[in-house]
């Protein structure tokens, strides 16, 4: 009965979040006009990511954190364990 219970909970739960998603998606599919221009004008915007420099220290940044990662797991230290056995005989 109680697995039943959170089943139906997390079933519940899943619909209301795609319900909310549904809902935004909707929203931002409506557009409203209010008047008609009959001019027209060409901007043309350059976003930060599509400059060639940041997709280079973004690969460089990337490389460094890999390089190490990769290199501080391999450690030159010798290690020395010693075993103590207590003998109960004596």
């Amino acid at each position: 009965m109680k697995k039943a219970i959170i089943s139906n909970g997390y079933k519940f739960i899943l619909a209301f979040i795609s319900a909310c998603i549904g809902l935004v998606t909707y929203a931002q599919d409506s557009v409203s006009v209010t008047h008609k221009t009959t001019t027209t004008s060409t901007t043309t915007t350059n976003d930060w990511y599509m400059q060639p420099w940041v997709w280079v220290v973004g690969g460089a940044v990337l490389l460094i954190i890999l390089v190490a990662l990769l290199r501080g797991g391999s450690s030159d230290k010798e290690v020395t364990r010693t075993t103590v056995v207590k003998d109960d005989r004596f």
